[in-house]
């Protein structure tokens, strides 16, 4: 067996090495960032808040974290107890989760606005890959196109049937398959926010997976997100400044197939053939659930439909970043 199935994050958040000051000032007490780091649905994920007081941060996060753990348990497909895991072993799902319901509305609202660019059943060609390059001594040119050419018989967000009043959800066709992975990293970092809040905290960078800033830092400055070069992560080549917004990173890096990098996790809905590696584009939409998923459909989509997913998806702008680390906007 000879696989590289690796994610890397190619987005940095610059704060401490641009000169701002890691204490800050807010009111008449000293705020001081508090950090935690980990994984959601297999990424980094981290939640940096301010506070005088660091055991009442820690005891957000604590809470915030839970909502992570309820919310893997809802759309990990790498957890077989989970329900995305179910509904794709099953081919249907009751009783399913009011989030799960919520994240696949909006995953196919995203695949109708990109024409199907964006496609949450393209899970069969992803583990048709997976399969493969995980199998011994695997073809270094790639699965066999019939298998492939099977796989994507399968993918069809048409043949996705959500009826949200009695919380159902099916496929139309047996041996389909989902996922949420580009979307509900978005979804779940606001749903952590959202418990952030909850507990009083106003000013934050929650990244569950994609990074959204809550209000101002307590300084009134701007949280700066670095997107970096695919080619070179140590460097970045744009700097976002953003404020109650999230930034959604999409590209073939972000997870490989093999170690030349020739097959990667972002799969063309229309020939099965996958993303190359050092393409990414960074979206900024006022949330989570917006920003994610978008990305993916704007990596993917012609060049002539960018502004147009953009603008009817509801992001503000797309950030490309070509191998050559050349960056290039996309307007709303």
């Amino acid at each position: 067996m000879s696989t590289v199935i690796s994610r890397r994050r190619f987005i940095t958040f610059v704060a401490a090495a641009a000169g701002l000051p890691l204490l800050l000032k807010a009111g008449s007490a000293q705020a001081k960032p508090v950090r935690w780091e980990g994984t959601a649905l297999g990424a980094p994920a981290s939640i940096q808040l301010y506070h005088a007081d660091e055991a009442l941060a820690r005891a957000a996060i604590a809470a915030g974290l839970e909502e992570l753990k309820r919310l893997e348990a809802v759309f990990s497909v790498y957890r077989a107890d989970s329900a995305i895991s179910a509904l794709n072993r099953e081919g249907a799902l009751e009783n399913a989760p009011d989030d799960f319901i919520v994240m696949l509305t909006r995953a196919l609202l995203l695949a109708k606005i990109s024409d199907g660019v964006y496609d949450p059943t393209i899970q069969p060609v992803w583990q048709t890959y997976f399969r493969h390059f995980t199998s011994n001594n695997p073809d270094p040119a790639g699965p066999l196109p019939r298998d492939l050419a099977a796989a994507l018989a399968l993918v069809n967000w048409r043949a996705v049937e959500v009826d949200a009043n009695n919380k159902r959800i099916s496929f139309a066709r047996p041996g389909m398959g989902l996922t949420l992975n580009s979307g509900a990293q978005g979804y779940i970092t606001d749903r952590v926010a959202d418990v952030l809040r909850a507990h009083g905290f106003d000013r934050m960078l929650v990244d569950m997976g994609e990074p959204r800033a809550i209000s101002a830092k307590p300084d009134g400055s701007a949280w700066r997100v670095g997107i970096a070069d695919p080619s070179d992560p140590n460097r970045a080549v744009a700097t976002l400044e953003v404020v109650d917004q999230c930034v959604s990173t999409s590209g073939g890096y972000g997870t490989l197939f093999d170690s030349a990098g020739a097959f990667t996790h972002l799969i063309d809905t229309r020939t099965g053939r996958t993303a190359p590696a050092m393409m990414g584009v960074s979206v900024v939409a006022d949330s989570g659930i917006i920003a994610d998923g978008l990305s993916t459909a704007m990596l993917m989509a012609p060049v002539g439909r960018r502004h147009a997913i953009l603008k009817a998806a509801g992001g503000q702008k797309a950030i490309y970043v070509t191998p050559a680390g050349v960056v290039s906007t996309v307007e709303a």
